[in-house]
């Protein structure tokens, strides 16, 4: 099955994201920044397959000596971790900057990156991406989670006592018609 077009591509810088939720500083506070990282990349799933986003979540290589890495976890969630002496705010510049070349091969053409870096939102604005705020995007999860979770809930139950009055409108109707005959 082919892969559907993305409605924009979302960067994310990941540790800027991780300082500034105050339930992922937390948990890099108490639990370490592994788990903090996999906290994030979990809340940023659905979300971006809600949305139908192409979301790179972009992390520095934290003065690991390893080249770049990038691990594919969904359609639409990858995971970058940047080439050894690489900032994820140079890597998100250089995808910003090139990404006007490159759309010209894909059909999307919104680019959104989420960070709280003052620089790094001049910057990206400056080569014509979307900027959204750390906190902006945290609003955002949290109310598609709770969108998603309304959808999945079921349908509240009759409080009747009769079965007709637990049926929709349409099987109602269609129950009367053949009790009077009229189907």
């Amino acid at each position: 099955m082919p892969r559907p077009s993305p409605q924009a591509i979302l960067l994310v810088d990941g540790y800027n994201v991780i300082g500034s939720w105050s339930n992922l500083k937390t948990t890099r506070d108490h639990d370490g920044l592994e788990a903090a990282r996999h906290e994030l990349v979990e809340a940023l799933v659905n979300y971006s397959a809600f949305q139908g986003y192409e979301t790179q979540v972009v992390f520095d290589a934290h003065a690991q000596n390893t080249p770049i890495y990038c691990e594919v976890l969904t359609t639409y969630l990858s995971v970058y971790y940047t080439d050894f002496g690489q900032t994820a705010d140079t890597y998100i510049e250089k995808y910003c900057a090139s990404f006007h070349h490159y759309k010209l091969c894909r059909p999307c053409n919104r680019l959104i990156v989420a960070t709280s870096d003052r620089a790094q939102q001049l910057t990206v604005i400056g080569y014509g991406a979307e900027w959204m705020s750390s906190q902006q995007l945290a609003s955002d999860v949290e109310f598609i989670a709770r969108r998603a979770r309304r959808k999945q809930r079921p349908p509240k139950q009759s409080t009747s006592r009769f079965l007709f009055n637990s049926l929709d409108a349409q099987a109602q109707q269609r129950l009367a018609q053949w009790r009077k005959g009229t189907r």
